[in-house]
């Protein structure tokens, strides 16, 4: 009996898998930090970065285990960390206790020495991938999931060289930019990808900055335009360079920022005056935009506990960075995440956890 319960569930599996015709790609709550997780047709699965560590590391797990359950999944097939910060790799260890991971990839070493990121880096680690495999990836290279066409684009601080299918053209935006000051830190490392699913394409770039979005994409656009940006680096303004962003012409891009990181003015001039994009979503309502910057509601998936009793207008000026700076605002609601089920004639829905709001993009 136990053998047939066991070809029963695996049947059942593989039908749910057959039946699945989109691409769904949910943007979780992880409060400031990354965690985007892919689910192919196929049922094969990516995770890029697990949210935050320290007292947040439950938190995030349980709500990236809560998006890998509403897929029907009981793995993770690849989990991309694109670089050694807490808010993007912390929660690993108790999301690999909550789901089986099969592949981990990253960069290689960690650039940016720091307690925690070390300790993690030379015990804990190694110990989570033995039980799987282990992958340092450079630009060029692939992860293969069946029906995507997914490219690693950036790693280690170096980026592709080879544009990809359809891109090559010379970048008219890269004229009017400048470079900023060099980022010697972990996020100038991000693994940086684009996945495609037929026509469609989505790029997700972690927390890379200005200069090497700036050597990704000039003087050439090396990867053409998309359909969905996941806004680098939270939407903070020393990430999100015209050059990339305006090139990339994204018709969606969604925010993975929090209540007080990301969202600055600066940033958002960016990303609304990207040519042909229609709408953008975000994770969480942003003090730093005030109304001049921000979105509609319907478009943003939390909002902040404490609700004043006025929308702010004017953008608040973000705290000093520091181990004196105060604690953003606490989120203790639900947590909702932003899903995209993408088609591969390009067309894609986008919906609103909290809402339930969804909108539908037609193909180009």
């Amino acid at each position: 009996m136990p053998a047939l319960l066991l070809a029963l569930l695996l049947v059942a599996a593989s039908a749910s898998a057959q039946t699945r015709a989109t691409l769904d790609i949910y943007v979780v709550d992880v409060e400031g930090g990354n965690a985007t997780l892919f689910v192919a047709p196929s049922g094969e699965s990516l995770l890029i970065d697990t949210g935050n560590g320290g007292a947040g590391a439950v938190r995030d797990a349980e709500r990236i285990v809560a998006a890998v359950k509403d897929a029907g999944l009981q793995r993770i097939d690849h989990l991309i960390t694109t670089h050694y910060h807490g808010d993007h790799f912390g929660g690993m260890s108790e999301v690999a206790a909550r789901v089986p991971i099969g592949h981990f990839i990253d960069h290689g070493p960690n650039v940016q020495p720091a307690a925690a990121a070390d300790t993690f880096l030379q015990k804990v680690y190694p110990e989570l991938y033995a039980k799987g495999r282990h992958t340092v990836v450079k630009p060029g290279d692939r992860v293969a999931m069946t029906g995507l066409d997914i490219r690693i684009v950036s790693s280690a601080g170096e980026v592709t060289r080879t544009s990809l299918p359809g891109a090559g053209s010379r970048n008219p935006y890269c004229a009017n930019v400048k470079p900023q000051a060099p980022d010697p830190t972990e996020n100038a490392q991000s693994v940086g990808t684009v996945i495609s699913f037929g026509r469609f394409r989505a790029v997700h770039l972690g927390d890379l900055t200005w200069n090497k979005e700036m050597d990704l994409m000039c003087p050439t656009n090396r990867l053409g335009q998309a359909d969905l940006f996941v806004v680098t680096h939270h939407g903070q303004p020393v990430s999100n360079n015209p050059a990339l962003v305006h090139a990339l012409a994204p018709r969606v891009a969604v925010m993975n920022n929090g209540t007080r990181k990301g969202g600055q003015p600066d940033a958002m001039k960016v990303l609304f005056s990207s040519p042909g994009l229609e709408d953008l979503w975000q994770i969480h309502f942003s003090l730093l935009s005030g109304q001049e910057y921000t979105v509609p509601g319907a478009f943003i998936a939390n909002l902040v506990d404490e609700q004043p009793e006025t929308m702010p207008i004017a953008a608040m000026t973000p705290p000093p960075a520091g181990p004196n700076a105060p604690a953003p605002p606490a989120h203790n609601g639900t947590a909702y995440w932003i899903k995209v089920s993408a088609r591969q004639d390009g067309s894609f829905t986008v919906t609103n956890a909290r809402n339930g709001f969804t909108k539908t993009y037609s193909a180009r």
